[in-house]
């Protein structure tokens, strides 16, 4: 009996150890231990770009004291400048410091933040990492000419390989995260549309006044718009001329989604989502669901897929989408087949009564309409998004859980 004490023990650290290891992170409560990178810390929150962090898995932050911070704000960006600067600043994998000295050949171009957004162009959103002779590490922008003069630092907080914290010397410059980025109430949303790929969508919306300032009155508050790509919506046309003045307003607001969301926050908030058409017993809304990376939105007609991103800029995203997406509200479902008719009764057999005659005429009840609509989350990045990047692996560890203690009283 003795000797099954050191399995027991291992057992139970292995149950301890995957609680320890499997509650997700928060970057805001990572850097807080951290005090001369408070400042950094701070703009992370102000920018939303906390919230990204923590919904991410299989990401490195690239940190800056509080001195290259004021090296930074001296420069006076806008809060939605700074965004972009320090979303360059989040690269889209792992870098604890040993990969660092591991990487191959020397040198490694990674993804970050910023070219996720889909407004970086060409090769703006990558930072260029190199592993120097001596163990010095440079980082740099790469469209900053090859320039590799921001250093490594120190590892800051690492969990392999969900998220590592690494502090680097500088903020690592670049013309296009530099450049001023107009606030939400300045953004050209139809021509943003219509400059890539949704065109008819953004002219028919321009051409309804109603809509367009429903739209408008949204930009600072939080926008997210589905679009969809011209030649779905051209054939679509005449399907919409027939619509009344009010439900042809109805129906462009339709496309537009009264909060911001990200592509992985829509990944992650599956179910009812409210539009600007919403309004009391008006539910005109949709279900978000995901199958991995696809999104795809969903009424009771039909079910479109987001097929790219044009602008995902706290607090404004938009998507385009392969299908017009049709409210229930506005049209009808295609009718379901007949039932195909009874076999003839035997001549000797006893005629139906009158009653059942009429309940198999009958056609079949319609669906039930969904429940009220729930408002879309709107949790704060810094205090909730580490519980959400847990939640879903809950379910799974109490089983694993269970089993562990199952063993261990098995071999006592």
């Amino acid at each position: 009996m003795q000797r099954r004490h050191p399995l027991l023990l291992l057992l139970i650290f292995s149950v301890f150890l995957n609680f320890q290891t499997s509650n997700g992170h928060n970057i805001t409560r990572l850097l807080a231990k951290h005090p001369s990178l408070s400042t950094f810390n701070h703009y992370l929150t102000l920018t939303h770009l906390a919230q990204e962090i923590n919904r991410r898995t299989t990401i490195t932050v690239l940190a800056l004291d509080n001195a290259a911070m004021s090296s930074l704000l001296n420069k006076n960006p806008s809060i939605y400048t700074m965004k972009n600067i320090l979303s360059l600043h989040v690269l889209l994998d792992y870098f604890g410091a040993k990969k660092l000295h591991q990487i191959t050949n020397g040198t490694a171009l990674a993804a970050t933040m910023f070219q996720a957004t889909g407004v970086a162009p060409g090769v703006s959103g990558f930072v260029n990492i190199t592993d120097f002779k001596g163990g010095k590490v440079g980082f740099g922008a790469e469209d900053n000419g090859g320039d590799l003069d921001s250093f490594f630092v120190k590892s800051v907080e690492e969990l392999p390989y969900n998220i590592s914290v690494i502090q680097i010397s500088k903020a690592l410059p670049s013309a296009i995260a530099e450049a001023p980025t107009p606030g939400p109430s300045e953004l050209n949303i139809t021509g943003i549309m219509s400059a890539h790929g949704c065109k008819v969508f953004a002219d028919t919306l321009l051409a309804n006044p109603e809509a367009m300032g429903t739209y408008e009155d949204n930009l600072n508050g939080g926008l997210t718009v589905f679009c969809p790509l011209d030649d779905a919506f051209k054939a679509f046309l005449p399907k919409y001329k027939n619509l009344t003045a009010s439900g042809k307003e109805s129906f462009l607001e339709f496309f537009g989604v009264p909060v911001y969301q990200s592509l992985s926050m829509l990944k992650s908030n599956n179910g009812l989502m409210n539009t600007l058409a919403t309004d009391g017993a008006s539910k005109f809304d949709f279900t978000v669901q995901n199958d991995g990376e696809q999104v795809t939105l969903k009424t009771k007609i039909n079910t479109v897929k987001i097929t790219g991103t044009l602008l995902d800029e706290q607090p404004v995203a938009i998507y385009t989408i392969d299908k017009v997406l049709m409210p229930r509200e506005l049209f009808k479902a295609a009718p379901t087949p007949a039932p195909a008719p009874a076999p003839e009764e035997a001549a000797d057999a006893p005629k139906a009564s009158k009653s059942k005659s009429k309940s198999k005429s009958k056609s079949a009840p319609t669906p039930e309409s969904d429940a009220p609509a729930d408002s879309p989350d709107d949790d704060p990045a810094d205090q909730t998004a580490d519980d959400n990047a847990a939640s879903s692996f809950k379910g799974g560890r109490f089983v694993a859980v269970g089993l562990s203690f199952l063993v261990v009283f098995l071999l006592l």
